[in-house]
């Protein structure tokens, strides 16, 4: 867990979803915040202090890779993983485009989380 109070930020509609990697990754030792929509990341998250983002592409209003846009213009460069029910080679090849480093299907396996997260930097 980082002690200087960055973390590991989830943004996902679907709270079992949400709950349920947040469960995993704190068991993991990782500090975690979570967000309930794109919207809700952009009011309340300390962004200067994400370490990385874990987003789902299918949220209401804004999607994940409209928010991943909107924060690389912003310059922010923290890793990215995004999580889809439908990886489409169009959503495949925007990510790549915004540098985000990993597209998975949702659900993702505990491995494959864990292997996202475990490479963050300290």
């Amino acid at each position: 867990m980082q002690a200087d109070g960055r973390a590991i930020a989830l943004v996902d509609d679907d709270a079992a979803v949400r709950d349920s990697m947040r469960f995993l990754l704190e068991i993991a030792g990782h500090r975690i915040q979570d967000y309930v929509s794109a919207g809700d990341f952009l009011a309340r998250c300390e962004i200067a202090r994400v370490t990385g983002l874990i987003l789902d592409h299918h949220m209401p209003m804004m999607t994940g890779l409209e928010l991943a846009a909107q924060l690389r213009q912003q310059g922010w460069r923290f890793p990215i993983l995004l999580i889809t029910g439908s990886p489409s080679p169009a959503i495949v090849t925007r990510a790549a485009e915004l540098g985000i480093e990993k597209v998975l299907e949702k659900p993702p396996s505990e491995a494959e989380l864990l292997h996202f997260v475990d490479s963050l930097p300290a």
